[in-house]
């Protein structure tokens, strides 16, 4: 399996509109730095999977036939809002997966164009695509969100943005298994005071990698404060930033 994260981002990116913060700065002066909505893609069999919809220039990414199916963790913005211009394609039928749809902006359910949303997937129940088993993992958010996890010839790589920490369930399912590779969200450096109650800290971050002990742990949904943090901190072994643009194998 082929893993590429697509942007590591928080909600707000970096460099942050109007921000005149190091990390901002930072990026400003080296693009390399720059992240954008957390999203991924996952290449198996041929086949080109998205993970998260955030990015607003998915045609020009994806030539037209290339997505085998789109996932979705959730229906905040910054994750599904290349969608609203990608559903206007001609001629195709792109399967999309995640939470009820119930959830979902009325304009996009009103208006799916080629999108399909009348996928139906459930908590831990697997199914099969382009060669992968793909579970869905409840998440802790502000709203109805899934994570998954992505196994193959024995490799096993779990996907987990937006959360704060992680439901029973869904923590006693991945303790009892071996990760290789564990993507996770860490808005949040570690003893931030009053941060929003939705997302990681790093704090929360080491706190499952110690519970769940994964092999590796890569950080994605990245806020600018973590970042900031991160220029002048260490992380924990086997605990790394992840980047745009940065490609697993597994």
């Amino acid at each position: 399996m082929k893993f590429t994260l697509l942007g590591t981002g928080s909600v707000k990116g970096c460099p942050v509109y109007g921000c005149d913060c190091p990390a901002c700065i930072n990026t400003l002066m080296d693009p390399f730095l720059t992240r954008r909505p957390a999203s991924a893609t996952l290449e198996s069999e041929g086949e080109l999977i998205l993970i998260d919809a955030g990015l607003t220039d998915l045609e020009d990414r994806f030539p037209a036939g290339t997505l085998r199916q789109i996932l979705l963790t959730h229906y905040h913005m910054d994750h599904i809002a290349g969608l609203f211009s990608l559903r206007w394609g001609s001629a195709l039928n792109i399967p999309v997966y995640g939470p009820d749809c119930d959830d979902a902006p009325v304009e996009l359910i009103k208006h799916t164009g080629i999108l399909d949303f009348t996928q139906s997937i459930t908590p831990f129940s697997r199914f099969l695509s382009a060669g992968i088993e793909i579970t869905p993992l409840p998440l802790k958010h502000s709203r109805p969100t899934y994570g998954y996890q992505f196994r193959r010839n024995r490799k096993n790589v779990i996907y987990l943005t937006d959360t704060l920490g992680l439901p029973d369930d869904t923590l006693t399912y991945l303790a009892r298994d071996s990760i290789d590779v564990m993507i996770i969200d860490c808005s949040y450096p570690p003893n931030l005071e009053n941060y929003p109650g939705a997302h990681n800290n790093l704090t929360d971050v080491i706190h499952l990698h110690e519970a769940i002990h994964p092999t590796k742990t890569i950080l994605t949904h990245i806020g600018h404060e973590m970042d900031h943090w991160m220029n002048t901190n260490t992380l924990p072994e086997n605990i790394e930033p992840g980047h745009d643009g940065m490609v697993i194998m597994v």
